[in-house]
């Protein structure tokens, strides 16, 4: 392949990306540049920087060094795995459980239980842990979908970024959305004022796509069918929150306004509820190593499932 005046992480970036990568198929752009920098790429034996201009007509030698240990610890916390084998597994997530370590959960996230589960990693961006390709908030359950090795995370990270992954979401809001149907399509970021909130009301962000269907109503409540085209923090909390139907229970965008729902019963349950009414239900990939097209769906969870029949029952 001619690399005669192209930078030296571009080249590598180049050929990993080519059909016949072979090996270097498992590596991403920073992954690369990460190997470059600890001086494990060398060209004609000597180390060099990103920035070497090639001549074309090198050696060049890439040392990877053994996958380190997770510094985390893992926990056994119990899963409900839908799809498992050697490349990725698809899990049916609880509501409740955060999927990263961060602020408030050191311990005791999906993360931490996969360490767990998983005895067969091959390491993730040089680190034996598992690769979380995207994420569901904590107070959300539903799919999704994790890898075990570098090759199978960037092809499922690419089939993201070409939002040709379908993501298809239950959730239940507070009034009834007009038009009964509809495509928001906006620009999403950070609220100007609450740096916990995110917002749609935005002259710079991040394009945000979401559909949405009025599946039934009742009493003040709705439930949506959701279809995710993309996938940017709190998308569909913004969206149905920022249109003044928040979802239900979801203290952080206004889904506790308790009046706004007219029929007692339904009322009275929902504000049992201790997380926000969204579940992630169906989710359909290509295996990026077997090129099957895989489908999974995961019913809805107790709560919910009662929410909508009461929903049913009223109407």
């Amino acid at each position: 392949m001619a690399a005669a005046g192209e930078r030296l992480d571009r080249f590598l970036t180049r050929v990993a990306q080519a059909p016949d990568a072979g090996a270097l198929a498992d590596f991403s752009r920073s992954r690369l540049q990460k190997l470059i920098a600890a001086g494990l790429v060398s060209v004609d034996g000597a180390p060099c920087r990103a920035a070497l201009a090639l001549c074309g007509g090198e050696t060049l030698t890439l040392q990877v060094p053994a996958p380190a240990p997770s510094v985390l610890v893992p926990e056994a916390i119990a899963l409900d795995i839908l799809f498992e084998d050697a490349h990725l597994l698809v899990l049916n997530k609880p509501a409740g459980l955060s999927v990263h370590p961060g602020a408030g959960h050191q311990q005791g996230t999906l993360v931490h239980a996969l360490l767990f589960h998983c005895q067969d990693l091959s390491g993730i961006g040089g680190e034996l842990r598992p690769g979380i390709v995207h994420r569901l908030d904590k107070d959300t359950s539903g799919l999704l979908v994790v890898a075990k090795d570098d090759r199978t995370h960037l092809g499922l990270s690419r089939q993201f970024a070409a939002r040709t992954v379908q993501k298809r979401y239950r959730a239940f809001v507070l009034g009834i959305p007009r038009p009964a149907a509809a495509t928001l399509d906006t620009l999403i970021a950070r609220h100007p004022k609450d740096r916990k909130r995110f917002s749609s009301k935005v002259l710079r962000g991040k394009r945000a796509v979401t559909d949405y269907e009025v599946v039934r109503h009742h009493g003040g409540v709705s439930e949506l069918a959701i279809v995710l085209h993309t996938g940017r923090t709190h998308q569909i909390r913004v969206h149905l929150a920022d249109r003044g139907h928040p979802l239900i229970a979801d203290a952080l965008y206004g889904g506790c306004a308790w009046k706004r729902i007219t029929d007692k019963p339904l009322r009275t349950y929902v504000m049992t509820l201790r997380r926000q009414a969204l579940h992630a239900e169906q989710l359909t990939f290509v295996h990026p190593m077997t090129g099957e097209m895989l489908q999974f769906i995961a019913e809805l969870p107790s709560d919910l499932k009662m929410l909508q029949r009461l929903l049913a029952v009223g109407r």
